[in-house]
């Protein structure tokens, strides 16, 4: 697990707020209630005064609900889409020790969203507890080069002692094989070549498949020296349209740098960001979404 827990940072939901700490120590107490071999994921960890009873770890495909309506709300006119996502799976179902300290449903899926969105992620699916149903939240979150998607289940509770159910799934980030001859050809051909650069939710830091994505860009631009580009961002329509556009600005932006670093002049260059104010599919799928989420080069 090593690998992974470089790549995310520990989360821990309580009943109170949501706070980012890095390398949280289960007590000895809780752990020795755990199933054996079983533990939290890097990601998420438990309620409080919760142990783990149930708990698998393999690649596999878990069903995830999505509603088209903003903040994954199920309002008149909300369409709910079906996704089986495959990658690596955690499933954990936690049982309350306690049973005069429980939280309730919405408390626990609030405190899960919040957590998600805390690291920029998003709530593409919320079904709140009603009667003897505990509800039901999908999150999304991209972050360590993986698009986590994650799926928060209560149980029935009227039961004495509660418990809740994690799924857990990561997946390798949308790639693109991009070679400098390919984008040569379609800014010839098209006058734009459409770049798609994972940046972890929220960030415009380039990460090492967009580095490569740059020397492509570098090799492209030294082989036509008479060649000036735009660089330009756009996002999805989650979130602030301004946020929106700063981010797409800024990894515009780190493009430009990275491009300029590699030995092209900055006159040849230019950065602007566009926001979600461009959309080339549906926002209203996660696919839409990923397309909307764009690097383009445009020449000028």
């Amino acid at each position: 697990m090593k690998h992974i827990q470089n790549l995310f940072q520990r989360i821990v939901v309580n009943t109170l707020s949501v706070a980012v700490l890095i390398g949280i120590v289960i007590p000895s107490a809780l752990a020795d209630a755990d199933l054996p071999k079983s533990k939290d994921h890097p990601l998420l960890t438990r309620f409080p005064d919760s142990r783990i009873t149930e708990y698998q770890k393999a690649f596999n495909a878990v069903e995830f609900k999505v509603s088209s309506a903003k903040d994954g709300k199920l309002g008149a006119g909300a369409k709910i889409e079906k996704k089986m996502i495959e990658g690596d799976a955690t499933i954990i179902h936690y049982f309350h020790n306690i049973a005069d300290k429980q939280p309730s449903a919405l408390q626990l899926l609030r405190n899960y969203q919040n957590a998600i969105k805390s690291i920029g992620g998003e709530v593409v699916y919320d079904r709140v507890p009603r009667d003897n149903d505990g509800g039901e939240t999908t999150l999304r979150v991209t972050t360590g080069g993986k698009d986590v998607w994650v799926r928060v289940e209560p149980g029935i509770f009227s039961a004495p002692t509660q418990s809740y159910k994690v799924w857990i799934v990561e997946v390798a980030a949308m790639q693109q094989v991009v070679s400098a001859n390919k984008l040569l050809d379609e800014l010839n051909k098209n006058g734009f070549a459409t770049l798609y650069i994972n940046f972890d939710t929220g960030k415009h830091d380039l990460k090492s498949d967009g580095q490569a994505t740059v020397k492509e860009i570098v090799t492209m631009l030294k082989s036509a020296p008479a060649l000036n580009i735009s660089i330009e961002g756009h996002t999805d329509n989650v979130g602030q349209p301004q946020a929106n556009k700063l981010l797409s600005e800024n990894r515009a932006k780190s493009v430009m740098s990275a491009v300029n670093a590699g030995g092209i002049d900055a006159k040849r260059l230019s950065a602007s960001g566009f926001g979600q104010e461009r959309p080339i599919a549906d926002n209203r799928s996660e696919d839409g979404r990923a397309k909307n989420r764009r690097v383009e080069l445009v020449k000028k």
